[in-house]
């Protein structure tokens, strides 16, 4: 109860409310959990779209050999056409998958960063003397 009169005495010198600006340890358990299952939903999507990038290569494969022997049976232009287009879209799929592996090791590179990149530190070298010499300098200049 005291500390609670102090800081009401507090909270009226300074002009402030009790507004709960304080952060509770549920709330950071909360956001704990939500990163866990953010980082989750990566895995998962990644799984799913990686199963789901193999299977149309598989299936693409497997259509493109039947095109192929159709085309070569037949002979006709459209067969072969019709091929290309297909080796194209297999190829293309490759790509993605490749394309995936690189994203998902982006995303985790981003997880690792935690601080700043850049920190920019001024330092003073000198006595408080000269310290205060210089702020009573600057403090006396007009501004422009």
């Amino acid at each position: 109860m005291v500390m609670t009169k102090n800081f009401n005495k507090l909270n009226e010198t300074f002009d402030t409310s009790d507004s709960g600006d304080i952060v509770q340890p549920e709330v950071i358990k909360d956001k704990i959990e939500k990163v866990r299952e953010g980082v989750d939903d990566i895995k998962k999507d990644y799984e799913y779209t990686r199963g789901n990038l193999y299977s149309i290569i598989e299936k693409g494969q497997e259509a493109l050999n039947g095109v192929l022997e159709l085309a070569q049976e037949s002979e006709m232009p459209r067969a072969y056409e019709v091929a290309g287009q297909l080796i194209k879209n297999v190829a293309d799929a490759t790509d993605k998958l490749l394309d995936l592996q690189k994203k998902l090791k982006d995303v985790e590179a981003e997880d690792k960063i935690k601080g700043p990149s850049t920190v920019n530190n001024a330092l003073f070298v000198g006595s408080t003397a000269d310290l205060a010499k210089m702020l009573k300098d600057g403090l006396n200049e007009d501004p422009k």
